[in-house]
């Protein structure tokens, strides 16, 4: 069984192992060696990435033995003592956001009993599942007291205890385990089994923030960031406030209250323009004469919903049709309705003489069309 080095020391970047075995699999070589820093993945967090003995990981994986599995794009002498080097950053990185979901979650625990359920580590942060739900005031206090907890600078050790001992630790875990059992230990704060690296102390998580929640299978789901994830997550909210504070003339802290203020005043405008939007279709519709004819209307600068209400009215006025135009000239948006021709059989002759294209219905077509206004009136003159 290949000795994990990572159960003892997370911060393990660079390490040096024998050979025990290379065989050629699909896609590449399947190297074991004695001990490895690489963790496999499991547990809601992925993989590591790095080197071995000069060449990049394909991938990593768990067997039913114990080993694990480094997929390499080349094979490795057996009994050869090799050099590892993990992508540090990345390894790092999950160990804050992995260390910090067992803050989360033994927190969650102890002030309100709630089990997680669920957990995943993803690219834009982590996702935590609790079998309980959760107000907003009541996620807010567990924030402070996870943070609170990195704070103190809490030690993060690991146990290995005997049967007999596991027996009487009250740990959290999601599911039966047996054979050897590795439990996480935060002081103060959460005793779970857990097979992943962490940090040493909590200091090193150094910031946990929640930043999405929504109820989720009875429960409640948290979409969590830490470390520095968390860091360029608050400043990247910080510019965008900042932005929104200046655009406002708010005061930082105070713009919330703008935008409700600047969505307040908008509202009020919207009615404003819709009830003038409203008189104006009433005055052009009462300026509309009728006729045996067609009727022809030119807009420069109107909505469709409103050029439909205008044609609508010229439909009862025209013999032929009501067709509106809204646009720059040659340019144009048109509808065009009648109560007497059928607009489905002539749409192909209109768009064919207006360069337009477009179609509808036997009552009302609409689309778009190149043609010149005296064109237009032209064409429907005749």
């Amino acid at each position: 069984m290949t000795e994990r080095l990572y159960y003892n020391d997370g911060h393990l970047a660079r390490f040096v192992s024998r050979v025990v075995s290379c065989e050629s699999c699909e896609g590449g070589f399947d190297v074991r060696l004695e001990g490895t820093a690489f963790f496999p993945g499991g547990g809601g967090q992925e993989a590591d990435g790095g080197t071995l003995g000069g060449m990049r990981l394909l991938s990593l994986r768990e067997t039913d033995e114990g080993d694990i599995a480094h997929i390499l794009p080349g094979p490795l002498e057996p009994g050869a003592e090799v050099e590892g080097v993990l992508d540090w950053d990345m390894r790092f990185a999950r160990m804050q956001s992995h260390s910090g979901e067992h803050i989360v979650s033994g927190t969650v625990h102890r002030l309100f009993g709630y089990d997680n359920v669920g957990f995943h580590m993803g690219e834009s942060g982590m996702t935590l599942d609790f079998s309980g739900e959760l107000t907003p005031r009541d996620i807010g206090l567990v924030e402070l007291e996870a943070n609170r907890a990195v704070w103190r600078d809490a030690p993060v050790r690991t146990l290995l205890p005997g049967r007999d001992e596991l027996e009487k630790l009250d740990f959290r875990s999601k599911k039966e385990l047996s054979g050897l059992v590795r439990l996480v230990e935060i002081e103060g704060v959460d005793l779970c089994a857990c097979c992943a690296p962490h940090v040493s102390r909590t200091g090193e998580v150094g910031l946990i923030k929640v930043v999405d929640y929504m109820r989720h299978r009875g429960g409640m789901r948290l979409t969590v960031l830490a470390g520095e994830a968390a860091y360029r997550d608050c400043a990247e909210v910080y510019v965008q406030n900042s932005s929104i504070s200046a655009a406002l003339s708010a005061k930082r802290l105070e713009t919330a209250a703008a935008v409700r203020r600047s969505l307040a005043e908008r509202s009020e405008e919207h009615s404003a323009l819709t009830a003038l939007k409203k008189e104006l279709m009433q005055l052009k519709s009462a300026a509309l004469r009728p006729t045996e004819g067609n009727i022809c209307i030119f807009e420069r600068d109107m909505d469709m919903v409103s050029l439909r209400e205008l044609v609508n009215s010229g439909m009862q006025l025209a013999g032929g049709v009501c067709a509106a135009f809204c646009g720059e000239d040659g340019d144009y948006r048109y509808i065009i309705g009648s109560l007497s021709a059928n607009l489905r059989s002539a749409a192909g002759d209109i768009n064919a003489a207006l360069c337009g294209r477009g179609g509808g219905n036997k009552t009302m077509i609409q689309g778009s069309c190149r043609a010149k206004r005296a064109d237009i009136e032209a064409y429907f003159a005749v």
